[in-house]
């Protein structure tokens, strides 16, 4: 197994579709010349950016987080260029780019470093060989101050590793219960 480098992504998202909308090289600026947390290829890896669509994480309702039975009045949605999240709190938000993960390729998402030096963890998850879908990404703030996450920049890295063989039951084989999602998806079981 070995992970896999620009020019692999590159080759990919020209030839299958792997990732959609796909910036070849590493943006760093918007179109009026600010500087933004970078988003695009990098020499291993794939900076994704997030939707303007948040799901905030609230208490209001007083209920209980249970992932088997997953209470929607937990969040507050808003669409917006910014996320201000709560302190000691959580927000969802989903890429900007849809996926599409080859059989052979197992992909893992890490959170940016500019975002976990100031507290702001995202969850590393698998994507699983054949998964396809736009990523919901979880965002932990971890401070006792409110944090901001912007829409439309870089929030986390995608890694490609290839198997030397194929798996013999992918995700899609599964079934699984978050193949083509699109927007933030809630919990399932």
């Amino acid at each position: 197994m070995s992970i896999k480098s620009d020019k692999w992504m590159r080759r990919m998202a020209a030839e299958q579709g792997m990732i959609e909308p796909f910036e070849p090289g590493q943006v760093r600026h918007s179109a009026d010349g600010n500087r933004i947390v970078s988003y695009g290829t990098s020499s291993y890896g794939y900076d994704v950016r997030c939707a303007n669509e948040f799901k905030i994480f609230t208490n209001v309702h007083s209920t209980i987080v249970d992932p088997k039975n997953f209470d929607e009045n937990s969040f507050v949605d808003i669409t917006s260029d910014v996320c201000i999240i709560p302190p000691n709190s959580f927000a969802l938000a989903r890429t900007v780019e849809y996926f599409r993960i080859p059989r052979n390729v197992l992909t893992v998402c890490l959170g940016k470093s500019t975002y976990a030096r100031c507290g702001i963890i995202v969850n590393v998850t698998p994507l699983e060989p054949e998964w396809e879908g736009h990523v919901t990404l979880e965002f932990s703030n971890t401070t006792p101050l409110p944090a901001k996450i912007y829409a439309n920049e870089g929030v986390a890295q995608m890694l490609f590793f290839e198997s030397d063989e194929v798996c013999e039951t992918s995700y899609k084989d599964r079934g699984g219960k978050y193949q083509g999602q699109r927007g933030v998806t809630l919990p399932k079981t």
